[in-house]
């Protein structure tokens, strides 16, 4: 489903999957959206029209799928344990196939900036090229590029760690009391949100303390994220349900108007009606 960020208000459904979506993400300009499933494919949405404009076979589960910045290829990863790679220009076939990981991968990443496939997955590596590599002590559970570009955050076990994407050193590694299965960095590096049972915690990034605690999911979060503007960030649960939180709890923004906004939006709107 493709919803508006600010309102959370549905915009529309893309059908045609035949297995779960493990995987979806928008393009940069946000006119294509790429979706992996169990169906064994990935699909390439029209996301004006939610028309299917290519369907890219696999010979097994897809859990994941990113698309480059320039919207012209798109990198892939699963249970094949091996990326692939497709040229949009000329989708029937991968242009190019890469192998490395020992177990499911479980996300996959272009980083256009720097021009480099990530991948990360269950045998407890994040992957930067054939032969550079990140080892974890447990499984990967997730794995984003903040929103500048300039932290690798994952996820594995109990532990959040915070690679410099540039150099793919490790920058921070905050420990925590429960297993982690989602991580987001606020735009401002100064605190990050992090999910895994019902909770909904916000950390500093400096010291890793935890400074808020919330709950409103009934079944265990599996994604967080925070928007673009670091307003909101939005918690995906087992529950079956997308919430999104504000960043600044009463700050107008969005589905939160206070009453001094709403009566200036008022009395606004009586102007040009009078007018």
């Amino acid at each position: 489903m493709l919803r508006d960020g600010p309102t959370g208000d549905w915009i529309g459904t893309f059908l045609g999957h035949k297995g779960a979506v493990w995987s979806a993400k928008l393009s940069k300009d946000a006119s294509k959206a790429v979706t992996a499933s169990a169906d064994f494919t990935v699909k390439l949405w029209d996301t004006y029209t939610g028309d299917v404009l290519h369907s890219f076979a696999h010979d097994h589960i897809v859990r994941s799928a990113d698309i480059s910045g320039d919207g012209t290829r798109i990198v892939s990863g699963g249970q094949e344990k091996k990326l692939r790679m497709f040229d949009l220009n000329k989708p029937e076939e991968a242009v190019a196939e890469t192998e490395g990981h020992e177990s499911t991968i479980k996300s996959v990443i272009w980083d256009g900036e720097r021009n480099v496939i990530l991948s990360a997955g269950d045998d407890k590596e994040i992957r930067f090229s054939k032969v550079n590599s990140f080892k974890t002590e447990h499984p990967i559970t997730s794995m984003e590029l903040s929103a500048d570009g300039k932290y690798i955050t994952s996820t594995a076990g109990k532990v959040v760690h915070f690679l410099d994407a540039s150099t793919y050193q490790v920058s921070k590694s905050i420990a925590t009391a429960y297993d982690v299965s989602s991580v987001s960095l606020h735009t401002d590096h100064k605190r990050f949100v992090a999910g895994g049972d019902l909770w909904v915690r916000i950390y500093d990034f400096e010291s890793g303390k935890e400074l808020e605690v919330y709950k409103g999911h009934h079944g265990p979060i599996h994604t967080v994220s925070y928007s673009p503007d670091g307003e909101i960030y939005a918690t995906g649960s087992e529950d079956g349900t997308i919430r999104l939180w504000q960043t600044t709890p009463g700050k107008s923004y969005g589905l939160w108007q206070n009453k001094a906004s709403k009566d200036e939006k008022e009395n606004d709107v009586n102007g040009i009606l009078t007018e």
